[in-house]
């Protein structure tokens, strides 16, 4: 097992148990307030249904989050990381076509984090309800509620910005304090009705699906338990695959004992939940109530907050992966792999406000949650099955076997899911508009690259050699850099050779090419160098792993001052570009940019595919950014893109 990047995440202390409660299990670990209350809706209670659903969660618990992701999918780590990207980078070698289910993946579970903060936060406010003197006040729906949770979320937006490694410390101790006090209710209830441990009987689940009035299409308020499961995987990183094991146990008592507890109070008052009661804050001592909600409140905080987090996760990786427009990305704090990307957080704290806006009430939400992570799921089990067969040498019939249970599984969830869509339209948007966003930027860039041609970098080694030596010729640099994208080390893109030699060609005493290489493991960063020329024509391979946001020119600097002192490389014997007004060498990065040219004749795909491109393009960050140059030391020229040019042109001349 590979440790993280940290070195010391797979470590088991206390500090490292309490850091995995407070990460991972925020989503998974609020499920209670909603899950019964979605199940039982207005129906009659009776043995069927109560039993039956709890046996559904417990069992769902079981198959889809112990099994599959504590138990298979965390082994696919790729370095010590997790998630759908890292999972991608594992096996795309092994399937072309993987990658439209890794965007199908990443869209469902981006789109999840607008859904996930406002359920959980608008659940626990709603608690106050049933407070003594506040049940006219708090209203599920009214002005007041929905006022008070768009508050709480557009706070938890805004310090975003700060860094969360302060407020943190405290996210363990509070859901320590919240799996208690799910375990000690839970316990209270059965002790009071024992008969519902018979629920974990799987017959009382088939029962419901079989027999029950439309039992099937509880499944989709079912799921709603599991919903936090991906977020096991992909917040495997930050607290090791042995940290977040050993506290699901705890984690996965308190849940079903909290769940048989809901279940045993349902039995014991046998009636209807009307006018908005909740199971949940039912089986609360009264005297405890507020505490409650104010420890409810914290833990849907915190739940969204690690949403919110493994949002900024994601996009990074999906630029680094070239699946995401460049887009400004900040680190708001010391702590390593904590950022902050502003334009996600804008875009998620619209889309949180708007859903909340849109359904008022978590019991609205309901029918729109879970639907996304579905077919996350499915999408996970997919690739899953690729690293199971290729990387972990399964034999066909069990990677069969895996996809045969958990596609039934997924698929039935899905289904019952679906019978939701009309109730969700509005969010369907958002995920389009995600999915767009990543099928139009990754599958352009393939289109462009396809028009790069590489030329052998040998051939015009002597006349860059002569032009060098050319005092005729104005000298443009000392150093003169090329961003290339050859991971050869004798090729070089022809635009490049152009650029050099065409038109006032570019003097140099040096000319080096650097191109950045994307690694599978996450947080890679070491480099090669191979000299074409000695002293003259230089090729730097700069690896960096998928997780590191580029400093593409304090690297290079840095190369550059190991080989001359290390003396590989003589500028210590003549003219570095410094002199004693100035003890810095001079350093010229150029970046060629493509814009699309008007000689251009498209096809409805490609014209909406490279529009859509170059137009995603203007918005992100330009490339001089988004690889960490210097404006200063940049020059960024533009060349044309002609991919199908017009080649029916026919004027007529007209004589006077």
């Amino acid at each position: 097992m590979n440790t993280t990047k940290n070195g010391v995440a797979n470590k088991v202390t206390i500090a490292s148990l309490l850091v995995a409660l407070g990460i991972i299990y925020g989503d998974i670990g609020t499920s209670p307030l909603y899950v019964f209350k979605a199940i039982i809706g207005t129906k009659d209670i009776n043995e069927m249904l109560v039993y039956g659903g709890v046996s559904c969660v417990f069992w769902t618990l079981v198959f889809q989050t112990t099994i599959k992701y504590i138990w298979l999918t965390l082994r696919a780590d790729n370095q010590g990381e997790g998630g759908i990207f890292s999972l991608y980078a594992l096996v795309r070698r092994y399937g072309k076509k993987l990658v439209i289910p890794t965007i199908l993946g990443a869209t469902t579970l981006l789109a999840d984090g607008i859904i996930t903060p406002p359920i959980s936060v608008s659940s626990a406010i709603e608690g106050l309800s049933m407070v003594k003197g506040m049940e006219n006040t708090i209203v599920p729906g009214n002005f007041l509620t929905i006022g008070i949770v768009v508050a709480i979320l557009s706070l938890l937006f805004f310090f975003q910005r700060f860094g969360t490694q302060v407020i943190g410390k405290t996210f363990g101790p509070i859901m320590t304090i919240w799996f208690t006090m799910l375990f000690v209710a839970g316990i209270n209830q059965i002790s009071n009705h024992p008969d519902i441990l018979k629920a974990l009987n799987p017959y009382y689940a088939y029962d419901l699906l079989v027999n029950y009035p439309n039992g099937f299409w509880l499944l989709g308020a079912v799921f709603l338990c599991t919903t936090g499961a991906e977020a096991l995987y992909s917040d495997l990183g930050h607290c090791g695959i042995k940290n977040i094991r050993i506290t699901w146990i705890y984690v996965k008592v308190s849940l079903v004992i909290a769940y048989l507890g809901q279940a045993a109070w349902l039995m014991h008052q046998g009636e209807t939940l009307l006018n908005g009661r909740n199971p949940f804050f039912e089986i609360i001592p009264s005297w405890f109530l507020l505490p409650s909600i104010v420890i409810s409140t914290c833990a849907t905080i915190i739940a969204s907050q690690a949403l919110i987090s493994g949002s900024f996760t994601l996009i990074s990786e999906a630029m680094n992966l070239n699946f995401w427009p460049r887009v400004t990305v900040r680190q708001p704090s010391d702590s390593k792999g904590q950022i902050y990307i502003p334009s996600i957080n804008t875009i998620l704290w619209f889309g949180c406000v708007l859903m909340m806006i849109y359904f008022r009430e978590s019991s609205h939400m309901e029918a729109a949650y879970g639907f996304s992570i579905t077919i996350t799921m499915m999408m996970t089990s997919l690739l899953l099955s690729y690293f199971i067969y290729y990387r972990l040498k399964w034999k066909k019939i069990y990677v069969i076997l895996f996809l045969t249970v958990f596609g039934a599984i997924e698929m039935s969830f899905f289904i019952a899911n679906v019978a939701k869509i009309k109730e969700r339209w509005m969010f369907l948007f958002f995920e389009l508009f995600i999915f767009m966003v990543m099928y139009v930027w990754y599958f352009a860039r393939k289109t462009n690259n396809k028009f790069t041609q590489f030329v052998q970098l040998g051939k015009y080694s002597d006349q860059l050699t002569e032009l060098s030596k050319d005092d005729a010729i104005p000298k443009f640099a000392t150093h003169l850099v090329y961003l290339t994208k050859a991971d050869r080390r004798y090729e070089i893109e022809e635009k490049i050779i152009k650029s050099i030699f065409s038109k006032k060609p570019k003097r140099a005493d040096v000319y080096w090419f650097l191109h950045i290489n994307r690694t599978e493991d996450p947080f890679t960063l070491s480099y090669d160098v191979s000299e074409l020329v000695d002293d003259k024509v230089i090729k730097v391979n700069i690896n960096v792993g998928f997780r590191i946001q580029p400093k593409t020119e304090l690297y290079f600097k840095n190369i550059v001052k190991e080989l001359v002192a290390n003396k590989e490389l003589n500028l210590h014997i003549r003219s570095d570009g410094s002199s004693k007004y100035n003890n810095e060498p001079d350093f010229k990065f150029v970046v060629i940019e493509k814009f699309l040219s008007i000689e251009n004749e498209f096809v409805l795909r490609e014209d909406l595919l490279l529009n859509g491109y170059f137009f995603l393009k203007h918005l992100g960050v330009s490339d001089e950014k988004a690889f960490g140059l210097e404006k200063s030391d940049v020059i960024v020229e533009q060349i044309p893109l002609v991919y199908q040019p017009i080649t029916n042109i026919k004027l007529n001349r007209v004589n006077r």
